[in-house]
């Protein structure tokens, strides 16, 4: 059995594992914890009841925060022209069109969304099976394919998430730092 710290015991004490708590008093709780030397995440995680076997039951979207999740997000731009001119703007990370691609076939994945036009998924098709698998493959599902690209880009640089259900029908996604 492991050993806990008179730290852990202490803000244990504070939470029914029982109880089911509403978000905003959940928040109250952690606050009132013992502080730490790193500024913790706070995650949510909820059990849904739904099959995810079933597509027309699988949750998926998007959410703008109103203080963003705490970190710098790295945000590239598949466009030309001047699109990708505006995107550079907008504050995008890297911003192409075939060297882009290129880049990321070589092993490149320094960014945490790939943001898309409609008319440039013919170059970003051949990168399914490399983005696919790590979740960063534009869908229009999330927002990550859009004409709009000037708006997506400040919208993920300014904390916009995503969420999905997993295999056990679970959605999770970080919504913040302690500190806000």
């Amino acid at each position: 059995m492991r050993k806990r710290s008179k730290r852990y015991k202490a803000d244990a004490a504070k939470v029914d594992h029982a109880k089911k708590y509403e978000p905003a008093e959940a928040v109250k709780i952690l606050k009132s914890f013992t502080p730490t030397k790193a500024d913790q995440s706070i995650e949510i995680a909820v059990k849904l009841a739904i099959d995810p076997k079933k597509s027309e039951q699988s949750i998926r979207g998007s959410v703008s925060l109103p203080k963003g999740i705490g970190k710098a997000r790295r945000v590239i731009v598949f466009a030309d022209g001047a699109e990708a001119q505006m995107a550079t703007d907008s504050g995008a990370d890297a911003v192409g069109m075939d060297d882009l691609a290129k880049k990321i076939e070589a092993g490149w994945f320094e960014f945490d969304v790939a943001i898309a036009m409609p008319r440039t998924m013919r170059v970003i098709s051949r990168l399914g099976k490399v983005l696919g698998p790590k979740g960063l493959m534009p869908s229009p599902k999330n927002g990550t394919v859009t004409d709009d690209v000037k708006t997506a880009v400040r919208e993920f640089k300014a904390g916009k998430i995503e969420y999905r259900n997993d295999a056990a029908g679970n959605v999770q996604a970080a919504i913040g730092k302690l500190s806000f």
